[in-house]
């Protein structure tokens, strides 16, 4: 095809997104997906019928749809898992998880938002975090969250007859709209905040945090201290809850043992939700991502390297091999596709002991590979084969999408929105060079700070107006980003500056949304007063000469913390 039909063409078929939506025919893709199935439409749709009829079989096979386990937690570059050599000079081992990258897919270019809240988002909803609000880290109080209008992958597969859990930390805001039970979830027992409150105990303060910031009885009497009122202590641990039903809490802050007992649990639930429905007639979604440890660290030490992540990754590898052995002993393990990747790269900035860049530049917060790149391994016996390792770009929203067409789901997915998240059942089942993405947008905060396009990649932040500089990188030779080109790179120039565009095009027709504000930790059956006092405003409406509703609501949409991360500020 010419470049000038080519580019006629997928200029038509953007501007006809919104006759798409009227249809209800398609679902809306960004701009770069149009590009690619201009190309290979003819060629994806006969695949599409082959892996159909596979997936038809396996159904008929099993009785059922295939059930998925997702199991997805913090911070780890590429590098980590997967790769034994790696573990051999850096003080640890993950047997199990090493297994399953051998008996399954070890993912190399797994692509994922830079931070952990819009990272979730984003696996949730197939969406980049931006569009849907959510590209804040959130803490205690956030007052924002996942707004109910999003649609969550739950809620595609709960359409599906698929029976649905979460269990872990969510990351997805404090208030009630971003409750999982209230978001396509059977069940779900969740964090609604980071590991960071795990600090917000009395041995943090004494050991870790900056005097009396949180526990100012435990000092001598600062006389200046005259509002002890803005601490945050109503934060909760966990809360719990049932689709449809009450949300309650779970665990009593400030007590770490609570906090720590919250891992055994997760997994705990994990394993009966799936022993109770292997033998439904349902398949079934489990959302498994723990927490892995508090900022507190273990008290004692299992691995040489003795690294907070290491010590974290240790542990957990023992859990997925426990599980890995329930399924096959319910003898489903054949007809359960498992998911294993962290949600960003590793707490490079700031972080604990053992958080390293392994391969790439950069780590948690950054556009930079080690961002943004993660460990990733897909295990499905019989149906995906062993010993691959897959070098075509994949992004955590493509989760989405794959998850609904194997559950037989995607009529469910909406398509009033843009979906990042392209279907990849060609890349599981098919194999290397099968993907159907050559790009990724990394957005840092609401800034989009780089594009990738194949082994290219150009750095947007940083970038003079009006001017050429050398923002632009050829990842095969130059994977940590350490060198931009300009002269060698220059032909790649229009070609970036085209996808800019049609990305933002696409943006206009479908504009991004606002944060979803309230009031936090609001609707808990057994909420402790502390719980009761934070869901509510520290002064009301006519005590003061503001409202505090309109506080909530012109929060700084990207605070000046965050704005640090990742733009050299």
């Amino acid at each position: 095809m010419k470049i000038k039909s080519l580019l006629t063409t997928v200029a038509s078929v953007a501007l006809a997104a919104g006759s798409l939506v009227a249809n209800a025919k398609d679902i809306v893709h960004d701009a770069e997906h149009y590009v690619l199935l201009a190309q290979y439409k003819d060629k994806w749709a006969a695949q599409d019928k082959t892996l159909d009829q596979k997936l038809a079989e396996l159904e008929k096979k099993h009785g059922k749809r295939p059930n998925i386990i997702h199991i997805m937690w913090d911070d780890t570059p590429v590098g980590e898992i997967g790769i034994p050599a790696i573990q051999k000079v850096r003080g640890w081992e993950t047997p199990n998880m090493n297994q399953l990258a051998a008996d399954g897919i070890n993912f190399m270019r797994m692509y994922t938002e830079p931070s952990c809240t819009p990272s979730r988002a984003a696996v949730m909803t197939g969406r980049h975090a931006k569009r849907n609000g959510m590209y804040n880290v959130g803490f205690p109080y956030e007052y924002g969250g996942l707004a109910a209008e999003e649609v969550t992958i739950a809620e595609v597969l709960s359409k599906a007859g698929y029976a649905t859990a979460f269990y872990g930390k969510s990351h997805l805001g404090d208030v009630e709209s971003s409750y999982l039970n209230n978001q396509g979830f059977d069940e779900a027992l969740w964090t609604p905040y980071n590991q960071v409150p795990s600090l917000y105990v009395p041995r943090a303060q004494i050991g870790a945090l900056s005097a009396a910031v949180m526990f100012p009885e435990m000092f001598g009497e600062d006389p200046y201290d005259i509002d002890s009122g803005w601490r945050p202590d109503g934060y909760v641990w966990a809360l719990e809850g049932k689709k449809g039903g009450p949300v309650r809490e779970v665990g009593t802050p400030p007590n770490h043992d609570d906090y720590v007992a919250l891992e055994d649990e997760f997994w705990k639930r994990a394993s009966e939700f799936v022993r109770k429905n292997a033998k439904s007639d349902k398949p079934f979604f489990v959302a498994l991502w723990p927490q892995v440890t508090s900022f507190m660290g273990f008290p004692d030490r299992v691995t040489a390297s003795g690294g907070l992540l290491q010590e974290a990754l240790a542990r957990m590898d023992v859990r997925v091999g426990k599980l890995i052995k329930e399924l096959e002993a319910l003898e489903i393990d054949d007809n359960t596709l498992v998911i294993l990747m962290a949600d960003n790269g590793p707490m490079t900035h700031n972080g604990p002991p053992g958080m390293v860049e392994t391969l790439y530049t950069g780590g948690k917060g950054d556009y930079t590979e080690g961002g943004v790149r993660v460990p990733a391994i897909a295990y499905w016996p019989g149906v995906i084969e062993p010993g691959q390792v897959i070098g075509d770009i994949i992004h955590e929203t493509d989760l989405f999408t794959t998850f609904a067409t194997l559950g037989g789901a995607t009529k469910h997915i909406p398509r009033d929105r843009i979906i990042d998240g392209v279907n990849q059942t060609a890349l599981f089942l098919e194999g290397d060079t099968q993907s159907r993405r050559d790009y990724v947008h990394i957005y840092t905060g609401p800034v989009l700070a780089a594009t990738v396009k194949g082994r290219y990649k150009k750095h947007w932040t940083g970038a003079k107006p009006g001017l050429s500089g050398p923002e632009f990188y050829d990842l095969y030779s130059d994977p940590r980003e350490a060198s931009g080109q300009l002269l060698p790179m220059f032909p790649a120039k229009g070609m970036f500056n085209i996808m800019k565009v049609r990305h933002q095009l696409m943006k206009e027709k479908y504009p991004d949304k606002g944060q979803n504000r309230d009031f936090p930790l609001k609707g808990i059956e057994n909420a402790r007063p502390e719980t009761i006092e934070a869901s509510k405003g520290r002064v009301l409406s006519g005590d003061a000469p503001f409202d505090p509703k309109d506080v909530i609501q012109n929060l700084p949409e990207w605070d000046n913390v965050d704005r640090g991360w990742g733009l050299s500020e």
